[in-house]
């Protein structure tokens, strides 16, 4: 049920999941988290969000307290903040308390307020992007196409922060803004929370302005990545892939919600990625006590083909070995043609014909073969003995 209020009176109210407010007045809001976070809430977010028919300002405080206390910087900030008519702002589920203050620019504003705790995709892509970036970092940081890309993509972010450096050379050094410009890092990155928020009504209305700066700044930050060249250095290569994989880490540790869950599986990640160095070492641990226990096991005889073909492979590789001798420089070719019977055989060898000729061939049949002398000479000696 909705609740509706029309006094001016800037009390705080509390809000209830589901139970929308819709006011006319300046008020500040408060919200108790009393619910303890479950392990399916790994993805869930829990929002406030705030529409309004009219621009107006909202400020996000941790207590309280802060809604009422006064602080400079909190006023300067104010100015600054991006004045909207729809806006969300996250809720820690382990916070106790998250408190906002609305604020009315203009008179006959209306706004509603709401309290709702949803499945956030965008936490399970940066838990994937993390994931991703964690076991594919050895590649990724010698792939040359993610080199590029990151570069390019890097120059256009710094590219902004650069256009601030500028800014701040060129203001006059007792202009107020040039205070917000040296200010440095919050004002730089307050911009480009502006900028993302309002990228869609960029890209409507000034989209020629915006792919002219996106090609010029690619093109650039391309011919720097192309000046230097893709890693070659290992240590280098190893400091891009170490940063990755923290960096993945970082972003599986952010995309979940509950911290215990999201350190477990940072954990099994990093057990994951390293589980073969101790598996080998146990599996060589296993082989040595076996070792040690059984004995030097008896080497294992080869069989009469294994004998056979093993002889084949090992006589023409050693005869090859043979012919790249006799053409290398180191070989004396007058000094062995002056020592053997006839230098047109050993040369057609080298040249790669068969070390023996066919009555050769026939010679060592007819000696050794099925049916030869030697091997009837054998079995002779055999029945002898038997007998």
């Amino acid at each position: 049920s909705a609740l509706y209020c029309t006094d001016t009176r800037e009390s705080v109210l509390p809000l209830h999941e589901g139970h929308p407010y819709h006011l006319s007045a300046s008020h500040h809001f408060c919200y108790t988290n009393t619910r303890v976070p479950q392990w399916n809430d790994i993805w869930t977010r829990t929002q406030i969000r705030v529409n309004s028919s009219r621009m107006i300002r909202v400020t996000q405080v941790d207590s309280e307290e802060e809604l009422e206390k006064f602080n400079m910087w909190n006023v300067i900030f104010s100015f600054l903040k991006e004045k909207l008519n729809d806006t969300s702002i996250d809720v820690d589920l382990y916070s106790n308390k998250t408190c906002l203050k609305v604020e009315l620019l203009e008179a006959g504003t209306t706004y509603c307020v709401v309290l709702f705790r949803r499945f956030d995709p965008k936490l399970f892509l940066v838990f994937f992007l993390g994931l991703l970036l964690f076991f594919c970092g050895d590649m990724l940081s010698r792939s040359q196409l993610f080199y590029y890309s990151a570069g390019i993509s890097f120059g256009l972010l710094a590219s902004l922060l650069i256009l601030v450096y500028m800014m701040s050379k060129v203001m006059p050094k007792k202009s107020p803004v040039y205070f917000l410009l040296v200010g440095g890092w919050s004002f730089s990155l307050y911009l480009l929370q502006l900028i993302f928020k309002n990228l869609r009504e960029i890209c409507k209305s000034y989209w020629q302005y915006l792919l002219g700066y996106l090609l010029l700044v690619g093109f650039v930050s391309f011919g720097v990545c192309y000046r230097y060249g893709p890693l070659e250095n290992e240590r280098s290569i190893n400091l891009l892939s170490w940063a990755l994989q923290l960096l993945g880490l970082l972003l599986m540790y952010s995309g979940i919600q509950i911290h215990p869950i999201a350190l477990a599986l940072v954990v099994i990640a990093v057990c994951t990625k390293n589980m073969d160095y101790p598996v080998q070492w146990a599996f060589a641990a296993y082989r040595r006590m076996q070792s040690a226990r059984l004995g030097p096991s008896p080497p294992r005889l080869l069989t009469e083909e294994e004998y056979r073909v093993q002889g084949e492979v090992e006589t023409r590789k050693a005869l090859e070995e043979l012919r790249n001798y006799c053409r290398s420089p180191d070989f004396s070719a007058w000094t062995a043609v002056s020592r053997i019977q006839s230098p047109k055989r050993f040369a057609d060898f080298v040249g790669g014909a068969c070390h023996v000729t066919p009555n050769e061939v026939s010679d060592h049949e007819r000696e050794y073969g099925l049916g030869g002398v030697f091997l009837e000479d054998q079995l002779f000696e055999e029945e002898e003995e038997d007998e």
